[in-house]
């Protein structure tokens, strides 16, 4: 319980308080920054960028657009333009190399809110709740092309809270606070890390544009591992963790490639084991961090009728 309640206090007592959160202060860093681009124009006249995350044009000269955005509109039956196929390809190839849910972790401006209600959902010890499917945000993600397709629209403009947070930072919040305290408070008292990680839609589809990408968390240290579960306290998707650090004896490697990790750093930060790095998806060892009769025994394991690797 006390992992549970404050998850890296051995690495703060070890490494320090800055060093204990290095990942996340460059995660807000990161998202602040991008949001303080943006609104240079609007709010002081400096348009280094014009426009928003769904399309925007950088220097006047490098032009990005939000790939989801555009697959809607050619569902839609618009004409894209040669800029907005350029950008969407830009985008895409950056986030195919570096995985697409860092877009969730690393840009998206409503991560805050939703990271802010997990900590006041662990600080006040409230149950874990109702919890969707996985899968739902996938259908949520076919169901906004199917809708794009039938009405001509640009279907989840219309309630995307990172829209709607943007929009509202220009021309002023209103209706935007309802959907930032609806997102918060349904991550905060109906589904634990809900929004993201069951219904976001962008993040599913950003999820199969990085399900391949060469960024990735090793726990390359595992068998250092404490078991302190202080990881799975702070991972927006624990699930992830469990092959790259428990599964050496059935032959898995060390590498997190479940395309839900968010490459978020959170487990890097709070172990004070430091089983967890960034590296690629290259030399994915399975025994090699095993002591040899620990290695014989993984194999005959893996080898033997049922057991799959």
């Amino acid at each position: 319980m006390s992992a549970q309640r404050n998850p890296g206090a051995a690495a703060v007592e070890r490494y320090g308080w800055p060093r204990a959160h290095r990942w996340l202060l460059m995660r807000r860093a990161s998202q602040l920054l991008i949001l303080g681009l943006f609104l240079l124009g609007p709010v002081a006249g400096v348009w280094l960028i014009k426009g928003n995350l769904a399309s925007s044009l950088t220097l006047d000269w490098l032009p990005l657009s939000d790939p989801y955005v555009l697959v809607q509109s050619l569902f839609a039956g618009h004409v894209a333009a040669g800029t907005a196929l350029l950008g969407a390809l830009i985008v895409l190839a950056v986030y195919a190399a570096i995985g697409g849910r860092v877009y969730c972790a690393w840009v998206c401006p409503v991560n805050v809110v939703t990271d802010g209600a997990h900590w006041l959902r662990s600080r006040l010890d409230l149950q874990k709740g109702w919890q969707p499917k996985r899968n739902t945000r996938l259908w949520l993600l076919a169901a906004t092309l199917a809708v794009s397709l039938a009405t001509g629209t640009i279907a989840w403009e219309f309630v995307n809270p990172v829209s709607m947070v943007f929009r509202g930072l220009v021309f002023g919040m209103g209706f935007a606070w309802v959907v930032v305290a609806a997102v918060f408070l349904f991550d905060l008292v109906v589904s634990r890390r809900g929004w993201c990680g069951h219904i976001c839609p962008v993040g599913a589809f950003y999820g199969l544009v990085g399900s391949a990408s060469l960024l990735r968390v090793r726990a390359d240290r595992r068998a250092a591992c404490d078991d302190c579960m202080d990881c799975f306290a702070v991972c927006p998707e624990p699930q992830v963790l469990t092959p790259a650090l428990k599964g050496a004896r059935h032959g898995r490697g060390p590498v997190i490639l479940s395309s839900d990790c968010s490459n978020c750093g959170r487990c890097i930060d709070v172990c004070s084991q430091e089983v967890f790095r960034f590296g690629t998806r290259f030399n994915n060892r399975t025994w090699s961090d095993l002591p040899e009769p620990e290695q014989r025994k993984g194999r005959n394991a893996a080898s033997a009728p049922g057991v799959g690797t």
